[in-house]
């Protein structure tokens, strides 16, 4: 078991090292590039595409899809609003200093031009399944886009994300959760495990309409339940937000209190937790883009895109900023702490907010890691459906609801490295392929722009 965790380690520090994440943020730059900035001149437009659908003369009812563009942004955003959002932060800011803040924007940034070229990749290239239901995802843009000589690379993507699903998917996320319930409460985590699981098997058995109803009920009140938790603490100590931000910008570009006092460790973390985040470019959320009912793949893009401004921009900021002015000194200074994680955002939390502050983390973390279950189950499935047929679906949903169980009541130090590697490995063949299909991106969505102005489509 040793040997095998050695294994790991050494695999996942290679395929996150230096060129992992210059290929993230660069096909994120490049296509910011190609697209002119389209992240910042239609965001507005975006937002409204994902919550006002009846501002449009057609709601997409009649069109192909399984799920509607607000359901299928409720899916993937329940699959990366999760840990990364409440323990990632916290260890991005311990081990890079302040600073990584600063670069988890900067990557949220330019993760949003990715995430729009994979919504609109997705949506292209979609087939229909047998069960007469949207199968998408980088798996079929691969195949489809770049064609059949490229089907190895699109088998790799699959097989990878069906691992990464047991790991950071379900067993980590219910650990997460038992951990978290046996603190605060003190109940057993073999009770909580039954219960996570009945629960789990409840939703994804009924498939991806009843995992994004359920998405679409639990990640927006669980979301602005924390967000308003956070805002509030930043209101009651609004002499503190100042200097915390005014400390952010100053170490992103010193690197002063990141762990060796060096700046590439602030940019390193800062840009790995926040494409751990929002998950821009791994290939997972355009599985669900695909599911979307839509009458042209720039539509749910947009929408698609929507999910790392909300992730990264609006959730992690607050995690952050709370954070950075729970751990500054009388001068401003960073105050180093001793712990990280979920522990040290809900110690920060309840310092800052005595009572409810610690208790709005420990329960965001329980939701948001349950509904990282769901949306992970509709991952898996289709990577693993994939690989293997359409007849695995139900061997595969039963096995993913075990896996739940297993990790409540288990260690899982071997499962954590393992399921980091396997996403890393999801991405490279997702960001080569964005890139080579960087021109179609571009073209759909000059072509939609032009029905727009025609009135071809509805605004």
């Amino acid at each position: 078991m040793e040997a095998l965790k050695s294994f790991f380690e050494v695999v996942s520090g290679w395929v996150w090292g230096p060129v992992m994440l210059v290929l993230l943020v660069g096909t994120g730059v490049v296509l910011t590039v190609l697209l002119k900035g389209l992240q910042f001149s239609m965001l507005g437009y975006a937002l409204k595409q994902a919550f006002c659908p009846s501002s449009r003369k057609e709601k997409g009812n009649n069109h192909e899809g399984d799920i509607s563009h607000f359901g299928a942004l409720m899916t993937a955003l329940s699959a990366t609003i999760g840990t990364g959002n409440i323990a990632g932060v916290a260890t991005a800011v311990v081990v890079g200093g302040p600073g990584a803040v600063f670069w988890m924007w900067i990557t949220a940034i330019f993760g949003m031009a990715t995430k729009y070229g994979e919504g609109v990749l997705a949506v292209k290239y979609r087939e229909v399944n047998k069960k007469g239901e949207m199968s998408g995802g980088p798996m079929y843009y691969i195949q489809n886009g770049l064609g059949k000589n490229w089907k190895w690379m699109a088998f790799a993507f699959a097989l990878f994300g069906t691992f990464a699903s047991f790991g950071i998917g379900s067993s980590v996320q219910s650990n997460s959760v038992a951990q978290a319930v046996e603190t605060s409460f003190g109940i057993n985590p073999s009770y909580t495990g039954v219960v996570l699981t009945v629960l789990t098997a409840i939703v994804v058995l009924g498939g991806i309409r009843g995992i994004a109803k359920a998405a679409s009920l639990i990640v927006p009140v669980m979301a602005v339940l924390y967000v308003l938790g956070g805002l509030v603490i930043i209101l009651f100590n609004l002499d503190l937000v100042g200097p915390a931000v005014s400390l952010i910008f100053s170490d992103a570009f010193t690197g002063q209190a990141a762990a060796g006092g060096a700046l590439g460790a602030v940019i390193r973390y800062g840009v790995a937790r926040g494409v751990f985040s929002n998950e821009a470019g791994m290939g997972s959320a355009p599985i669900a883009a695909a599911a979307a009912k839509t009458d042209h793949p720039v539509r749910q893009a947009l929408v698609s895109m929507t999910g790392t401004f909300l992730d990264t921009i609006i959730v992690c900021s607050i995690t952050g900023i709370v954070l950075v002015m729970g751990l500054m000194g009388a001068g401003g200074e960073f105050i180093k702490p001793e712990i990280s994680g979920a522990a040290l955002t809900t110690t920060t939390f309840d310092k800052l907010l005595p009572g409810p502050g610690g208790l709005v983390v420990t329960i965001g973390l329980i939701f948001f890691a349950y509904s990282t279950i769901l949306g992970w189950c509709y991952y898996g499935e289709k990577c693993a459906t994939y690989v293997f047929g359409e007849g695995f679906a139900n061997v595969y949903r039963v096995v993913y609801v075990g896996s739940v169980m297993l990790g409540t009541v288990l260690s899982l130090d071997l499962v954590w490295l393992a399921s980091d590697t396997f996403n890393g490995l999801m991405a490279l063949p997702n960001l080569i392929a964005l890139l080579l299909l960087a021109k179609v991106i571009v073209s759909e969505t000059r072509d939609f722009k032009q029905k727009i102005n025609s009135g071809e489509l509805p605004r």
